[in-house]
């Protein structure tokens, strides 16, 4: 545990990636299995479930450390991380006795704490706190809320324990892919190049695109060097049909066949050791439903006839990652197209639907080719993305048609161009404290729009301002707080910002009847008086122009 910590801490004072990168090969180099496995497996986003609730744990440091529970509770309004608030506010421990490893901590006192009871959380709790210093505690209390983070991305520690091992970090990123069991063994497996780590149902690392921001004409080789397909609004997902597995694996390495059975059984259709890069979409009749129709079958375990009839999921398939067991990634993109259609054609497919986008279809499968997008001149490219909304996409995605299929983020191969976003003028109303290294600052906000002469909340932000810009709104927020409820404060409404987001649609659940996707602060309207803000009226017409 002192050894995770000690690179914890190294993480975490530090924005250089080159010592980041040092910090996690040195711990690499030491830890033995058992913690690196699970070091590995927190690192890289595993989720590990809230054992203790936090209103619980400010109970008992009040109790052990002899401060009332009302203070406690100012103390983290005031730090703003739990973690550490407890950890500031506990007594030194009573002995020098050392805490145990990382997977003695991980395997043996936190994994049994969901299904004990509140007396036996405590006594676990109480015995880590006797055995860790200050740092060591904020560490165990990240791992015991199930709120870990610290600044490391998943494709750094995958290139830092690649370059200690002495592996390709792509062999290794689609290693540590799909489902993975945290142990000594399955750690040596992992790190071994020569080991075989035969999973039927392990997904590939997703390739990503990069936001395309001033147009595609500056694009090395024009129009025909790339292909051309819809971003459609779904989710991102892998289609697996491999030795008696058929598994729905979303963006987050997730498994979602559950929620989605139709499409696990359409997976059977496609020749044993197939894998499809693809959209999930709700579908109906020609076109796509709205991202917030699929929303309803997310988590869902059994969906029950009734919602797979209101919300019908479909697949639609724009790359072939696999096929016969063979590994097509390092093909090129125009060359695993073809074969894409070559298998569409084999399943037996029926003439494109005459839907807004025509679609070609599985024959009584709920599954699809996606489109590519005809268009000579960049020119006219732009003109059709111009009716994406009405469409029901978000845009285009630009593919090198040489460009093999990578790992991760990099520049040059893949592009996504969306629709410039809708904006509104909207009046800060209420600010929450943030998370990580924003703990302590007003980071995320609601705002609202004005409905007569009242404004009513919209949409809720966090992104899109400066390091610089946070820090100025957060000393005005501290100066013009009207009310409190919990960690929310409520604040004069003087401030004036330009939101953007991707689309607007109606909500039962907030006071203006609408919800805002992705909504994201563009600037401070300084030059804005609030009662110039936009009003409910003008919001209601943007859904009206872009259903």
């Amino acid at each position: 545990m002192r050894r995770f910590t000690r690179l914890f801490m190294e993480l975490d004072r530090t924005t250089r990636t080159n010592e980041k990168l040092a910090a996690l090969r040195r711990y690499f180099a030491e830890a033995p299995a058992a913690d690196a496995a699970w070091a590995l497996a927190v690192l890289t986003g595993r989720r590990i479930r809230r054992a203790v609730p936090g209103a619980r744990l400010r109970e008992w440091v009040a109790d052990r450390s002899g401060y009332p529970l009302w203070l406690v509770e100012e103390c983290y309004d005031t730090v703003g991380d739990l973690a550490e608030t407890l950890a500031l506010l506990l007594p030194d421990p009573e002995t020098d006795a050392e805490p145990p490893a990382l997977h003695t901590i991980m395997d043996e006192w936190l994994a049994p704490l969901p299904g004990a009871d509140d007396s036996g959380k405590r006594r676990v709790v109480e015995r880590a706190w006797g055995c860790m210093d200050e740092s060591e505690r904020l560490v165990f209390h990240k791992l015991l809320t199930g709120g870990f983070r610290v600044g490391v991305g998943r494709k750094l520690v995958t290139r830092a324990l690649a370059q200690e091992v002495g592996m390709e970090p792509a062999i290794l990123a689609h290693r540590l892919t799909g489902r993975w069991a945290p142990t000594p063994e399955t750690y040596r497996r992992l790190i071994s190049p020569d080991a075989e780590l035969r999973d039927a149902g392990r997904p590939y690392p997703f390739f990503l695109a990069h936001p395309l921001s001033e147009g595609p004409e500056a694009l090395d080789g024009g129009p025909k060097a790339w292909m051309v397909e819809w971003k459609w609004d779904g989710i991102r997902a892998q289609l697996i049909h491999r030795d008696g597995e058929r598994l729905l694996w979303s963006r987050g390495e997730e498994v979602i066949t559950p929620a989605f059975p139709e499409i696990g059984e359409a997976a059977g259709a496609l020749p044993s050791g197939t894998v499809l890069d693809g959209e999930l979409l709700a579908w109906e009749s020609t076109a796509p439903l709205r991202f917030a129709e699929l929303q309803r079958r997310l988590g869902r375990k059994r969906p029950s006839p009734k919602i797979r009839r209101e919300v019908p999921a479909r697949f639609l398939a724009y790359d072939l990652l696999e096929a016969e067991g063979e590994d097509l990634r390092g093909l090129p993109q125009e060359a695993r197209r073809r074969r894409l259609e070559a298998l569409f054609e084999d399943l037996e497919v029926r003439p494109p639907d005459d839907g807004p986008i025509p679609v070609t279809w599985a024959v009584g499968l709920p599954l699809g080719l996606s489109p590519l997008v005809e268009a000579a001149r960049w020119d006219a490219l732009a003109e059709l993305r111009t009716s994406a909304r009405e469409l029901g996409v978000e845009g285009f995605m630009l593919k090198h048609r040489e460009a093999e299929y990578g790992v991760g983020r990099p520049r040059g191969a893949w592009w996504k161009w969306k629709v410039e976003p809708l904006t509104l003028d909207v009046v800060l109303l209420y600010a929450q404290k943030g998370h990580g290294r924003r703990a302590s600052l007003y980071t995320d906000y609601t705002f609202g729009v004005w409905d007569g002469e009242e404004l009513v909340p919209i949409g809720k932000a966090y992104s899109g301002l400066t390091d610089r810009e946070i820090r100025r709104v957060d000393k005005w927020i501290r100066r013009n707080i009207t009310e409190r409820f919990g960690p929310v404060r409520a604040v004069e409404p003087e401030l004036v910002f330009e939101l953007a987001f991707d689309q607007i649609r109606p909500s039962s659940r907030h006071k203006s009847g609408l919800a805002l996707r992705f909504p994201r602060m563009v600037r401070q309207r300084t030059d804005k008086p609030v009662d110039e803000a936009d009003t409910l009226e003008s919001a209601r017409r943007l859904l009206a122009e872009r259903p």
